[in-house]
């Protein structure tokens, strides 16, 4: 190791845990099918899953900004203990099990549910929500911390010079967290794309109109819906947005040029 004093003999676990990471990934893009990946990635079935989930993906993180960027602005701006509380909320579906929340959205928005008059399960609109559902605390932990770490020094400065409230949002206080904002929007639409047990329970897997390139995948694979080799192109698509999500966030990150 080139600096510091941990155990050289750590490489060893280290370097096996690297190789557990990458081996599957490596196997995925083995098994793709190079001379036919253009025509299985634009197959019918298969632009119907990719449009469905890019424009569900889209409609979640605007939702996701809307509520989202509101909410890490009232945890950075509460109190210590006000802001552990609210914080930990927003947290629970990170560690939920994506199934759970799908049965969650189900019992509120399903047919004996408190908003069952609204028929949203089995929906379009119910991939939308199943994938805000899950997606919203990558936005809202990012931009919340990217908020407290701005402090609200310069906010006072420009309330003492006589900036309204909304001038100082406008003009201070969203620019100085814009790389934390972004790098949440750019985490939250890649989860939403991704998002598949949630979706499952409480969207289900019509094609055309509930079924996500998650749900086209694990159908092939249960031999319906598209075929093998369009699920694997499917799931390299996937792990290139991926990885294209990774080099955005990192991109934005404050001193990422460095």
């Amino acid at each position: 190791m080139s600096g510091g004093y941990v155990p050289r003999w750590l490489v060893v676990p280290a370097c096996a845990g690297l190789v557990f990471l990458l081996l599957p990934l490596v196997a995925l893009v083995a098994r793709v099918q190079w001379e036919t990946l253009w025509a299985d990635v634009t197959s019918p079935a298969a632009l119907s899953a990719l449009g469905l989930s890019l424009q569900t993906g889209l409609a979640a993180t605007a939702l996701c900004v809307a509520a989202g960027v509101p909410l890490a602005l009232l945890i950075a701006r509460s109190s210590r203990r006000t802001a552990a509380v609210l914080r930990a909320v927003v947290t629970v579906p990170l560690v939920l099990p994506p199934m759970v929340g799908g049965v969650a959205l189900l019992y509120l928005f399903g047919r004996t549910g408190w908003l069952g008059a609204l028929g949203l399960p089995f929906t379009t609109t119910a991939v939308v929500l199943a994938q805000a559902f899950v997606a919203l605390p990558f936005l809202v932990l990012a931009a919340e911390g990217a908020l407290r770490t701005a402090g609200v020094e310069f906010e006072r400065t420009a309330a003492a010079l006589g900036a309204g409230r909304w001038t100082i949002l406008r003009r201070v206080t969203l620019p100085l967290a814009a790389p934390g904002i972004v790098a949440g929007v750019v985490l939250c639409f890649a989860r939403a794309v991704g998002e598949f047990g949630a979706t499952a329970l409480f969207a289900g897997n019509a094609p055309g109109v509930t079924q996500t390139m998650p749900l086209a995948i694990y159908t092939a694979f249960n031999g319906a819906g598209v075929s093998q080799g369009t699920a694997v192109a499917l799931s390299l698509l996937l792990l290139v947005t991926a990885i294209a999500v990774l080099l955005l966030v990192r991109g934005w990150r404050p001193g990422a040029a460095r």
